[in-house]
């Protein structure tokens, strides 16, 4: 038996559940968020828990039961406390700046890259331009998003400029060999 699936994911007191079909709703002090469950997991609510069971054992329903119960567990917590990625600028001259819901990149091309929020998710930049913070309930669309600011400009291994993940080791390479060492 799958040991995430077979975990019941606690149900704060602020947070409703709806189970209607195959169609989950989780809502929260931040907001709502619904995930149209497999027809191979059925999701029960009981005494402020969600428990996911599946029908068999079968391979695809024993992945399939702890990515489900993961994913509800993401819901609810998206709706209580909800998920922040950090990204960090790092390059002269490169920063960033929020218009509205519009986040504007200075990364070193010869214009502004304009990206905007789609709809549960906020960016902030910190004063000096060089923090970023992608913000909202849904764990997948922030993580998405974080990764599509990130890919604007990857940081590069020999100066480590670009944007980068907050706790993210950028491995660095020496460079050219002759520009170590030797006078010639």
């Amino acid at each position: 038996m799958s040991r995430i699936g077979k975990m019941p994911i606690p149900v704060p007191e602020q947070v409703q559940v709806g189970i209607e079909g195959q169609r989950v709703t989780v809502q929260g002090p931040r907001g709502a968020l619904a995930y149209d469950v497999h027809p191979n997991m059925q999701v029960e609510l009981t005494d402020g828990e969600m428990i996911v069971k599946r029908e068999d054992d079968s391979n695809q329903n024993k992945a399939l039961h702890g990515l489900t119960r993961s994913l509800l567990a993401n819901m609810v917590t998206g709706v209580t406390e909800g998920y922040t990625k950090r990204l960090v600028i790092n390059g002269v001259g490169f920063r960033g700046e929020v218009q509205g819901s519009t986040l504007t990149l200075q990364v070193g091309y010869s214009h502004p890259v304009h990206i905007e929020a789609p709809e549960g998710i906020a960016f902030e930049v910190d004063r000096s331009g060089r923090t970023i913070s992608v913000a909202g309930n849904d764990k997948q669309l922030v993580g998405e998003m974080a990764a599509r600011i990130r890919a604007v400009r990857k940081p590069e291994p020999y100066q480590g400029k670009g944007i980068a993940y907050e706790n993210e080791v950028i491995r660095r390479k020496a460079g050219k060999a002759g520009r170590v060492g030797g006078t010639r």
